[in-house]
This record gives structure tokens, C-alpha cells and sequence, in this order.
């Protein structure tokens, strides 16, 4: 009986050894897959560093690409990272021109990716285009605003009243924002919030803010010349306006842990962790 349970030991072994390892393109296919919208071209959803033949031994999922990701997801044996936001500084993840002026800040980035033979893939458009949308929904769920999210539009809410310095204190308090700022009278009395994770373009958000019922907007950041002066412009004008402008990676953060969440659902080979990206913000005594 000993020698059976040997030889059973000894034969899954070997199956184990013949069955072939997820690869980062492995894990791509059912991200694709499970996604729940079509998979549409031109995308920035693409491989941005590595081979995606890899084998893949952990997923990291994070906002933000940075370094200080990388090395904690390689240091925790992760070498898949799936990154929301760029890797290389530009939206198109081009890296051509600091290339050719040898810049340092990429060549080590380059090359520590190189080293640790991590892979990173960017999930942006899909996620956002999914129903409901992967990144407002995990934001939704950070602030607790289920309950007073407007089922026709899932950026309104409805919240209780409360004035535009205790809305700020709650919202910073709960997606632990270390450099917000806001425009608006602190006092103004509001209900009618609208939210716009990340950089959606001052269109969008100024499209936003014309609503009727939509008094503040939180937002993760624009140029200041735009949403912002037209925001300071209509306070001035008495109008019952405020601008909450969160940063961008604590306005979209909650959204990628709820990525990892939902990758768990279907993949089980490998362990999954959401590794945070820090903000790079830091406020002067």
C-alpha cells in the first residue's frame, strides 16, 4: 500500500511537471474574455515591458506603474503587474525621445523591469468601459455612496447635507488623500455631488458642472487654467459651484483594488495582490 501511494505521489508530480504554466498572454486571454465588452482596437490596454510568454509566478494590480510598484511586486515574487495608469510618462507609454537623450529616470526603470523579468500590461479603456465602470464602481464602494448613487447615472449622488469643508474632511478622510485642494465657499450647504475619477478633460468635467443637479464635482486633476478658473469664476458670480480635485492617483486607487477583487474570480493559479501606488505628493510643514 506504501508503494502505491508512492508511485500516485510520484505520477502527479509528473503531471504537475507537464501541465504548462499561465502566461502573462494566458492571463491577457481571459482578462479579454471576462471582461464583458468588446475588445477593441486601437487600445493603450496593451503589453508596455516584458515578454507575455512569460510564465507568470504572481499578479500585481496597481493605479500606477511606478518603481517603487515594480520592486515591492518583484520583492513579493509578482512579475505580472497590471497597471491602470503609464508606465514610460506619456499616455502612449512612448519612450523613443528619452531614449534617445539617454535619459537616466527611464534607463533604470528599463532596466530593473529587465533585470527581475517582470511583465506589465496596462488595463485602462476596458475597465473603464465596463458595465459598470471598474473604476467608479471601486470608488463608489470606498466612499460608501452606494446608497446614494443615482441608478440612471452612476457619476450623481444624492448625499445628505452637508457643507462643502465637511464634504472635503469625509472624501479625504476615506480615500486618505494626503495633498487635495478645493474651490468653492467652505459653508456652502450642498446634496448634489458628481464625480469624475482621474483626468477626464476639462470638457467632460465643465459639461459636468452645467448640470442643474450637480452642485460639487470631484475630480483627480486638470490643468488649472481650465475646470479650475471656471469653477473660481462661477463662485464669484454666486453660482452654487465647487471643485474637489482629489489627485489622480487617490481619485482612481480604490478602482484598481476592485480590479484585483475581480481578477480572483477566474484565476486561481496564481496569487493576486492589489500593491497600492503612493502618492508622490507631500504637503510643507
Amino acid at each position: 500500500m506504501q508503494r502505491l501511494f508512492v508511485v500516485l505521489f510520484l505520477c502527479s508530480l509528473l503531471l504537475a511537471a507537464q501541465e504548462p504554466r499561465l502566461t502573462a498572454q494566458a492571463v491577457i486571454d481571459r482578462i479579454q474574455k471576462n471582461v464583458g465588452v468588446p475588445w477593441t482596437t486601437p487600445t493603450v490596454d496593451t503589453f508596455k515591458a516584458g515578454d507575455p510568454s512569460t510564465p507568470v509566478a504572481g499578479i500585481a494590480v496597481t493605479m500606477m506603474a511606478t518603481l517603487d510598484v515594480i520592486q515591492r511586486a518583484a520583492a513579493s515574487g509578482k512579475n505580472l503587474v497590471i497597471t491602470h495608469e503609464p508606465t514610460f510618462y506619456s499616455h502612449q507609454d512612448q519612450t523613443a525621445d528619452l531614449e534617445k537623450q539617454n535619459d537616466a529616470v527611464l534607463a533604470e526603470k528599463q532596466a530593473f523591469i529587465r533585470d527581475h523579468h517582470i511583465v506589465v500590461w496596462r488595463f485602462h479603456d476596458h475597465w473603464h468601459r465596463r458595465k459598470p465602470d471598474g473604476i467608479q464602481l471601486g470608488m463608489t464602494h470606498a466612499l460608501g455612496w452606494e446608497k446614494f448613487q443615482n441608478p440612471e447615472n452612476a457619476h450623481l449622488f444624492s448625499i445628505p447635507e452637508t457643507t462643502l469643508d465637511e464634504l472635503a474632511a469625509s472624501v479625504k478622510h476615506k480615500l486618505g488623500i494626503v495633498a487635495m485642494r478645493v474651490v468653492g465657499d467652505p459653508n456652502m450647504k450642498l446634496t448634489k455631488i458628481a464625480m469624475l475619477p482621474g483626468a477626464g478633460g476639462s470638457a467632460g468635467q465643465i459639461r459636468m458642472l452645467e448640470r442643474d443637479d450637480v452642485e460639487a464635482l470631484l475630480i483627480g486633476e486638470v490643468p488649472e487654467w481650465e475646470t479650475v478658473e471656471y469653477v473660481a469664476d462661477a463662485v464669484t458670480e454666486h453660482k452654487r459651484k465647487a471643485l474637489l480635485l482629489l489627485t489622480h492617483i487617490p481619485s482612481e486607487q480604490a478602482g484598481m483594488e476592485e480590479c484585483a477583487k475581480w481578477l480572483k474570480t477566474f484565476i486561481s493559479e496564481v496569487p493576486i495582490e492589489f500593491v497600492p501606488a503612493r502618492q508622490p505628493f507631500w504637503l510643507p510643514k
